[in-house]
């Protein structure tokens, strides 16, 4: 017949590394199941389990920002055009899949070509085994700015890029590591291109310190607002009567009482700006009637 036989494990005490598959390896759990048979083979079965090893970006090594600075002198020997600089910046080390990046920076122009920046991450995979390494590096996001002229410079002020699907940061194991970076460049043509990096860990429990921020300031902005709703009525008030804003006097000087039938043939000839006039001060309709 058919029987069923709860089994349970309890996880090690001491962290996992994250289950990744990459280029050249992977790192996988499963759980086994085996039947043995008396006078038979014995038969098995297996089902993967994903172990995720989780990073708080809210550690104050992960809050710091990162700050970094770089020039470079487009053109060789006499053929110098002129400088190009960049500085970058971001908030924190840290971040979670889903969170965009807000990424300052100040570009400088001083040569005599036309630049543009760009900004991307790229994941940076390394495989260790037997004394030997391969690395696999891969773009996951990136974005473009505009084009900068000649003599000209722009700044990024908190300009966005947001972080897409991907595994953790895997810093902690012997044979793989999954590391992060945010680089800032600038394609110049005819030129190599000028490039910032600054590291970064992909987490998996969010910062709580920026969302309470946030939320704060949006509670504090839902108050500033709330003084619209007292001012505002239930219900409107209708207008005034147009006998209490244009006085009879005003209303019959302008409006003859009796006014002239009108010869077809004239109303072709006259000019429409005449008929305009007349309704010039006509009353709107009564509140009620709207």
């Amino acid at each position: 017949g058919r029987h069923e036989f709860p089994f349970s494990f309890q996880l090690p005490q001491e962290p996992l590394v994250t289950s990744f598959t990459g280029k050249y390896g992977s790192i996988q759990y499963y759980v086994k199941a085996i039947l043995e048979r008396p006078a038979a083979p014995e038969q098995s079965v297996q089902t993967e389990l994903q172990v995720i090893s989780h990073i708080d970006v809210s550690s104050p090594a992960l809050l710091t920002p990162v700050l970094r600075s770089q020039e470079k002198m487009v053109g060789c020997w006499f053929f110098t055009s002129g400088p190009v600089s960049l500085s970058a910046k971001i908030e924190r080390k840290g971040y979670c899949n889903g969170e965009a990046i807000p990424i300052y920076a100040e570009i400088e122009n001083c040569s005599s070509r036309l630049i543009v920046p760009k900004a991307a991450i790229f994941q940076t995979q390394t495989y260790l085994a037997s004394g030997k390494t391969k690395t696999f590096r891969q773009m996951v996001a990136n974005v473009r700015g505009n084009h900068i002229a000649s003599g000209s410079t722009d700044t990024w002020n908190g300009k966005t890029l947001k972080i897409p699907p991907v595994s953790p940061s895997i810093l902690d194991c012997c044979i793989i590591r999954v590391e992060y970076s945010l680089a800032v460049y600038i394609h110049i043509p005819g030129a190599k291109k000028l490039m910032i990096e600054m590291p970064l860990v992909i987490g998996t429990i969010p910062c709580i310190g920026f969302s309470s921020r946030n939320s704060s300031i949006t509670s504090q902005f839902s108050m500033d607002m709330s003084w619209l709703a007292l001012t505002m009525p239930e219900h409107p008030e209708a207008p005034p009567n147009y006998a209490d804003v244009v006085s009879e006097e005003e209303f019959s000087r302008h409006v003859p009482a009796y006014p002239p039938p009108i010869d077809c043939e004239e109303q072709l000839c006259c000019p429409v700006f005449a008929y305009i006039q007349e309704f010039r001060f006509q009353p709107p309709p009564l509140y009620s009637e709207v």
